[in-house]
């Protein structure tokens, strides 16, 4: 036990930096498309595919299961017959999906008075076809924090993605190049994961045993990332229906800016966390409870200092990187940065939760959560604009707060000198954004 620990936080550390790094990269490569992009293409195919991946990710989310964190946290996570089972029924529901995106697509194209929809949501759909094939190896790596090589292969399917998008786009000028370049980015991914990295190799087969327990566990994750897609994708559906395609694109780019932050908190949380919740509870020993407080101050600390930047340096970054055409961008950065702010201070605390098993419990803090932020983001909206709505969705996040410590504390994880200190924080450098950035917010 004395030598366990030690190597597993060491994994943990070098998982988190491998995760982190890797995802900065990606983030660096598709902000220098997306530069390309905005030149070659107009505002409003950024909208469309904005829609377009609500929708996507819309279907994905109301239809997950919890593979992943399945095998990450059962002790059968390494028995080749329920990792098999576990792959037969993403393959299913990779096709399930892609159907789905062709039932949805003539009354979406309806409800927003887009008719490219009809044609871009079955083709963007194959993306969740072929995410159905990739192999369980993935899954393995991430549950023994092997991340090393599937970070790497996963990194050069997204530049390969990113590079056919971007020569697509030279050639088509239309929102065709974005749904293409990422079916191509699907495959790299597929094919580079099957060739290079080592593991079991898949085959369609069920176990009624490992069957059983994978659907216990993944009802909740069902309905928890069902509410989820709320949290991630309500903000642009709501929009959908009262900004126009280029003031939505816009809006998307502002969105992808500040984002970065809490996105990459969220890469690294969901790969290292389950993994140290699992074998090491913070319950279970001071000793425990000190290294997940040391890493959990580091985390924190890091992503309110990146939320920051974005805060003061979102409106000139625009300016810089971009056209008159995205100027409002900025004033969303600084906004969505400011209302992120109270998330981060609770993102490493939901993984205790999976890692004992309780997926019952965290789908009712999702299900709160996705409840709250919608009906705010919504009133919002309805009472002021996307000013509104963003203004609404911070203090829903502040507000839905106590529920993750009623969470944690089920878990022996809730830390409520971070929370006081980064709290504290968050409050102080939100108000002095809203001060320095109040003359370019009213615009919003």
């Amino acid at each position: 036990m004395t030598t366990a620990a030690p190597n597993l936080f060491a994994r943990v550390l070098r998982g988190s930096a491998i995760t982190a790094g890797s995802y900065a990269v990606a983030q660096v490569l598709r902000l220098a498309s997306n530069l390309i992009l905005t030149r070659l293409l107009f505002p409003e195919a950024f909208g469309m595919m904005a829609l377009v991946s609500v929708f996507l990710v819309g279907l994905a989310m109301f239809s997950d299961v919890g593979i992943g964190p399945a095998i990450a946290q059962n002790r059968r996570g390494d028995d080749p017959d329920f990792l098999d089972t576990a792959w037969t029924i993403q393959v299913a529901r990779g096709a399930a999906l892609w159907l789905g995106t062709c039932a949805i697509a003539w009354p979406v194209a309806q409800l927003y008075s887009a008719p490219m929809l009809l044609q871009l949501l079955p083709a963007a759909g194959l993306t969740l076809l072929i995410a159905g094939f990739n192999p369980t190896s993935i899954d393995t790596a991430n549950r023994h924090l092997r991340l090393g090589r599937v970070t790497a292969l996963d990194l050069a399917s997204q530049i390969i993605g990113i590079v056919a998008m971007v020569a697509l786009a030279f050639a088509l000028r239309s929102v065709w190049a974005l749904v293409l370049g990422a079916i191509a980015g699907s495959l790299a991914k597929l094919v580079l994961m099957r060739l290079y990295l080592p593991g079991q190799r898949n085959r369609l087969r069920w176990d009624a045993s490992a069957g059983q327990e994978l659907i216990r566990f993944g009802k909740w994750i069902f309905l928890s990332t069902a509410c989820g897609f709320l949290l991630a994708q309500g903000d642009k559906a709501i929009l959908g229906a009262y900004l126009p395609l280029d003031q939505l694109g816009v809006y998307n780019i502002g969105w992808f800016l500040a984002s970065f932050p809490v996105l990459l908190g969220g890469a690294v949380t969901s790969r290292v966390l389950i993994p140290l919740y699992r074998d090491h509870p913070p319950g279970a020993s001071p000793e425990n409870f000190a290294r997940l407080r040391r890493l959990r101050f580091g985390l924190t600390g890091g992503l309110l200092a990146l939320l920051a930047v974005m805060a003061f340096a979102g409106v000139p970054l625009v300016g810089v990187l971009y056209d008159d055409r995205y100027a409002r961008a900025g004033a969303i950065v600084v906004a969505i940065a400011c209302v992120q702010m109270p998330a981060v201070i609770g993102m490493s605390y939901d993984q205790s939760a999976l890692a004992a098993g309780d997926s019952r419990n965290y789908f009712l803090l999702i299900a709160a959560k996705a409840t709250v932020q919608t009906l705010a983001f919504l009133a919002g909206a309805q009472a002021g604009g996307l000013a509104g709505a963003l203004a609404a969705q911070g203090l829903a996040l502040a507000a839905v707060h106590p529920g993750i410590i009623w969470l944690a504390r089920r878990h022996g994880a809730w830390d409520g000198l971070h929370d006081a200190l980064f709290g504290a924080l968050a409050a102080a450098l939100i108000g002095l954004a809203l001060w320095v950035n109040w003359a370019v917010l009213v615009l919003i």
